[in-house]
Order: C-alpha cells, then sequence, then structure tokens
C-alpha cells in the first residue's frame, strides 16, 4: 500500500500556486463529519441512545472514505478478479483469485462493520440488530468510495432475510451461522442467480431445470449474469420438470457453492464479465450440472420469494447512488472553493455555482427519500400496514428516480473537475462508470417505473405515501399556507399516477413520468417537513427549489426574479 500511497491523488495535487491547489480533492476530508445533512436527519431516525452509539462508527468510517477506503478501492478497481480453470498441477479446481485491496475491503464491509450480518445479529456495539436508518446510512457512505462491494454486501444480507422467511428451519439452521460471521474467513457471501440469455426482467421465461433428488434438487442450465460469482450460497430461479410454463412454473431453490460433506457442487463458471463499472466484484456465467440445491418455500412461488432478495437490493441500490452523488458532489464543491480562474473563486462564478446547486438539489433528495423509505421498511418488517404499503412504492420509485439522478450528478461533477477529471487517477471516472449500474441491475428504468404503476394498481400504494406524507407536514409544524401548497401537489402526483394505472397499457407509457412527478412531490414535502423539524432554513429552500424546477412549467426565455441567486448564497457560502 505504501508504493500505492506515495502515488495518490492526494500527494499529485499537492503542489500550490500562489496559495491554492492546483487540484484540491477531498483527501484527508472526514466524509461523515462533512456532511451535515446526514448527520442532522439521523437524529430524527434514530433513538438517541442508538444514534450515541454508532457514532463513532460513522465517523471512522468517514475517515476510511477520506482515506484507506478510498485508496484499496481504487487499486482493486484498477486490479480486476481472475478466474483461474485448473491449480498448478492441471487439476480442475476453478477459482477466483482476488486483489489484496478487495480482500482487505472485504474484510472492513464483511468483518468489522458488520454490513451484511447487521440486520440479523447485534453488531456495532448495540445490543439488537442495527436499525435499518444506521445501516442504509453506512452504505450511503460506505458507497462514497466503493461500489463494487456493496453487491456482494447487500445480496448477503437479502439472502439472509429471504431463506428466514421462506426456506425449511432446518435449512436456515444449516447456514444462518455462517451467514451471519463476525470474521471474513468464517462468513459465508450469498448471491442470486436469476438472469438467462433469453430471461433477464421476463423471469417467465427462464429455462434452467430442477429435477428430483432426494431430499433435494438437482439443477440443469446456464446462468447469464451472476454476480458475486463465487459466493458460497446463492438463491437460483428455475423451472421443476412438469412445471407450468411462464412465471407461475419458476420455484426458488438455495444453491451452495460446497455440499455439505465438503466436496464442490455440480456447477462450474464459464467465464467472468468485463464490465464498465464495478470491475472491483466477479461478475460471471456459470454452468449449471446437475447442481445440488434444496427449494425455498412451496414450489411455483419463486419469483414472489426471489423478490424479497430484489426488493432489498433495489433499494440498496437507490442508497449506493445516492451515496456516490454525495461523494460527486462533494468533490465538485471542493473543486470550487479551492481553485481560481480569471482572478476569481470557481466558487464565486454565476454559472458554476448555479451548476453547483444542481448537483446539490438531486442529491439532498435522495438522502431525504431513502431514510424515509429506511423507516417505512422498519415499520414494515414491525407489521405496519401503511410501512408495508409505503415500502412497496417507494422501493421501485427510488430505484427508478434516484439512480437515473446519479448518472447525470456523477457526469456534472466530472465536467466540475475539467479535464483531469476524465483521468482514471481521479475518483470522478469510477463514480461515472459505476452510477450506470444502478439504472439496469435488478430492474432496468422502465421495468420499475412500470412496477410504481403495479403497486398502485394493486395495492393503492401511492394513496397511502400521499397520506402519510399529510400527515407527517402537520406533524412538523408547517405553516399552512406552505403546507397547502404541498398537499396539492403530492395529490396532483397522486392522481396522475391514479389515472395512468387505471389506464391500463394505454397508462403505462406515461409510467416514467408519473413516477418521476411522485418522486418529486414527496421529496418536496419531506424536505419542507425536515427543514421544519431541524430548524434549517437550507432544506426548506431545497424544497423550494423541487417545486420551482422539477414541479412548475417554467418558460426557458423568461428573465429571473433574483431569487436563484439569493438561494444560492444560502447554499453555497
Amino acid at each position: 500500500m505504501d508504493s500505492f500511497a506515495a502515488a495518490s491523488p492526494g500527494a499529485e495535487t499537492a503542489g500550490l500556486r500562489d496559495g491554492s491547489l492546483l487540484q484540491p480533492d477531498t483527501s484527508g476530508i472526514n466524509a461523515f463529519d462533512d456532511d451535515r445533512s446526514l448527520a442532522a436527519l439521523l437524529g430524527l431516525y434514530l433513538a438517541p441512545d442508538d444514534l450515541a452509539t454508532l457514532t463513532p462508527t460513522f465517523r471512522r468510517l468517514g475517515d476510511l472514505i477520506g482515506g484507506r477506503l478510498d485508496a484499496l478501492a481504487h487499486t482493486a478497481d484498477r486490479n480486476p478478479p481472475v478466474l483461474h480453470h485448473r491449480d498448478r498441477n492441471g487439476d480442475d479446481r476453478q477459482r477466483i483469485e482476488k486483489h489484496p485491496a478487495y480482500v482487505e475491503m472485504e474484510r472492513i464491509g464483511f468483518g468489522e462493520l458488520a454490513m451484511a450480518a447487521m440486520s440479523h445479529r447485534p453488531a456495532l456495539g448495540l445490543d439488537k440488530p442495527v436499525p435499518h436508518a444506521a445501516k442504509y446510512a453506512i452504505q450511503y457512505l460506505f458507497a462514497q468510495s466503493e461500489f463494487g462491494l456493496l453487491c456482494p454486501i447487500s445480496m448477503t444480507d437479502a439472502l439472509t432475510r429471504t431463506i428466514r422467511r421462506y426456506a425449511d428451519p432446518a435449512l436456515v439452521e444449516r447456514y444462518l451461522a455462517g451467514l451471519t460471521a463476525e470474521t471474513l474467513e468464517d462468513h459465508l457471501q450469498g448471491a442470486m442467480f436469476m438472469t438467462e440469455r433469453a430471461a433477464g426482467s421476463d423471469v417467465g421465461a427462464t429455462v434452467t431445470r430442477a429435477v428430483p433428488d432426494g431430499d433435494g434438487w438437482r439443477l440443469y442450465g446456464d446462468k447469464w449474469f451472476c454476480s458475486n460469482t463465487d459466493a458460497g450460497l446463492a438463491l437460483v430461479l428455475a423451472r421443476p420438470d412438469g412445471a407450468p410454463p411462464g412465471i407461475k412454473g419458476v420455484s426458488l431453490f438455495l444453491l451452495p457453492r460446497d455440499l455439505p460433506d465438503g466436496s464442490r457442487n455440480a456447477y462450474r463458471i464459464v467465464r467472468l464479465k468485463d464490465k464498465l463499472g464495478t470491475r472491483s466484484m466477479a461478475s460471471g456465467e456459470i454452468t449449471l450440472e446437475g447442481a445440488k440445491a434444496w427449494m425455498v418455500g412451496p414450489a411455483g412461488q419463486g419469483f414472489v420469494q426471489m423478490a424479497e432478495m430484489v426488493n432489498q437490493s433495489r433499494l440498496s441500490n437507490a442508497v449506493r447512488a445516492a451515496g456516490m452523488m454525495r461523494r460527486a458532489l462533494r468533490e465538485a464543491l471542493t473543486v470550487a472553493r479551492g481553485r481560481e480562474a480569471f482572478g476569481r473563486r470557481l466558487l464565486d462564478l454565476p454559472l458554476q455555482r448555479r451548476q453547483l446547486v444542481k448537483l446539490m438539489l438531486p442529491t439532498e433528495q435522495a438522502l431525504s427519500m431513502c431514510l424515509f423509505t429506511a423507516d417505512a421498511l422498519a415499520r414494515a418488517d414491525a407489521g405496519d400496514a401503511e410501512g408495508k404499503a409505503l415500502r412497496r412504492i417507494l422501493t421501485p420509485l427510488l430505484k427508478f428516480r434516484v439512480c437515473r439522478d446519479a448518472r447525470k450528478v456523477t457526469g456534472d461533477a466530472m465536467e466540475a473537475r475539467g479535464g483531469v477529471g476524465y483521468i482514471e487517477e481521479w475518483i470522478e471516472p469510477r463514480l461515472v462508470r459505476d452510477s450506470h449500474l444502478g439504472s439496469i441491475w435488478e430492474g432496468t428504468s422502465n421495468i420499475v417505473a412500470l412496477d410504481v404503476l403495479r403497486a398502485a394498481r394493486k395495492e393503492h400504494a401511492h394513496a397511502a405515501l400521499a397520506a402519510a406524507l399529510g400527515a407527517r407536514m402537520v406533524a412538523a409544524g408547517l405553516p399552512e399556507d406552505r403546507r397547502a401548497r404541498l398537499t396539492g401537489l403530492i395529490g396532483r402526483a397522486a392522481a396522475a399516477v391514479d389515472a395512468a394505472a387505471a389506464a391500463g397499457p394505454d397508462g403505462d407509457r406515461r409510467a416514467r413520468t408519473v413516477a418521476s412527478g411522485l418522486y418529486h412531490a414527496a421529496s418536496a414535502c419531506l424536505l419542507a417537513c425536515d427543514g421544519a423539524l431541524l430548524a434549517d432554513r437550507r432544506r426548506a429552500a431545497l424544497a423550494d427549489l423541487v417545486i420551482r424546477h422539477k414541479l412548475t412549467p417554467r418558460d426557458p426565455l423568461e428573465a429571473e426574479d433574483g431569487s436563484e441567486a439569493e438561494t444560492e448564497a444560502l447554499l453555497l457560502d
């Protein structure tokens, strides 16, 4: 690591010119302490004792992001995993060689921070599982340095949740200790092998066969996109022989890499994918050659059960996208504050200020929405009906909008740094590459936007969201005129979703438009509530910006009234 540290961006940009950094970056900045919004909002969602116990972990992770974790992530990105088919004696013993930097990040994520296990056992100084708001705050911070490893972490967490809910208790007992182990060496990592060449979003097209075999099943077929390819356990969709066509014939199976007797299971990795982003983490193709597996839950309910894992992964994807936006914003602000052009700080140039606010707005929207959704998930897990409805619509809503916003925010932040921001020695290219993943995996933008309409059609979840936000605005003590305006906007957004949902296939054409409208209206309400509860003028101003820029028709040729400059001063100065 010493040689890498000597060549790190922080060392390369240490030169000064007239007292200003040539290329200022965020090395040495504590990502938690620097994020006033996160620290304040956690106070709304965590019990005071829990927040006090967990704050040292947040701060420690913030330090890692400003230093060691960044260095490890940069090295792992430049040294992707390698698949070896044979050992040195010529025996067929497949293994994936991971770079030591990636293994060290695994040790931090799975071991020291217990990120995959914290929802299933006491961790991080608490005598109970870590609350969802805290778990996702940790993922949000971690993603500011490393995105790829969060895929295995999230899938392990979601697999554990899924089998605890649906699998035979004996199967859970066999594997739970490994899935929640305290050390990396003892940890069983999880994955889901769902995609096939002809069955991506269309799960009903699955052709992988499942054949009964004693107390279990044998699986035959190919899986086309398997992230965390060498995971100890994977949830796999397959069609038992004789099952009906379509989605009703698909069942869910738990596939171990190693069988209980210690022998390797009968599947092989064909190759690893050469991906645009998340290069540190192994994704590959596998061929199932009679691999032993156990059915999870009743036959024919595979997608319903897999949806539990997919939804957890979707929420995690949105949280990671929010974290990458925060890192991109922090880099852009650091450049703007530290560099000069034409005799002025970049931060003082009007167009640059406008651009920075455009980066800040979706970043802050995403943070408020993600924590609100984490709270809804906690309520749903406790059996709360409203929490279940909120979780049902918020998960695809966030996956759709936050992941798309991250692509633009990371790209514009690269531009804010200028030409060197296009160079792979800096973090901006990796943020851009990784940000595109969120809009594809676990459902493309079209698929999750349609899922928003599905939640409205089947469960009227959009109405539950509007009602919950209305109650929240009353509880936050918003002034009556402000509350009336926001209530009108969220009501119009819900009505637009309702109309599209009621229109059937014709309404599907508007799924993305009405989902965006609902997201922006909901985030405006939340930002306003956060501002009132925290006595934070900045969040109130951000709520107004959402209304002005995302929910109000504007004439681009009309002169501005000067209020934008006042808002910029409040947010940037």
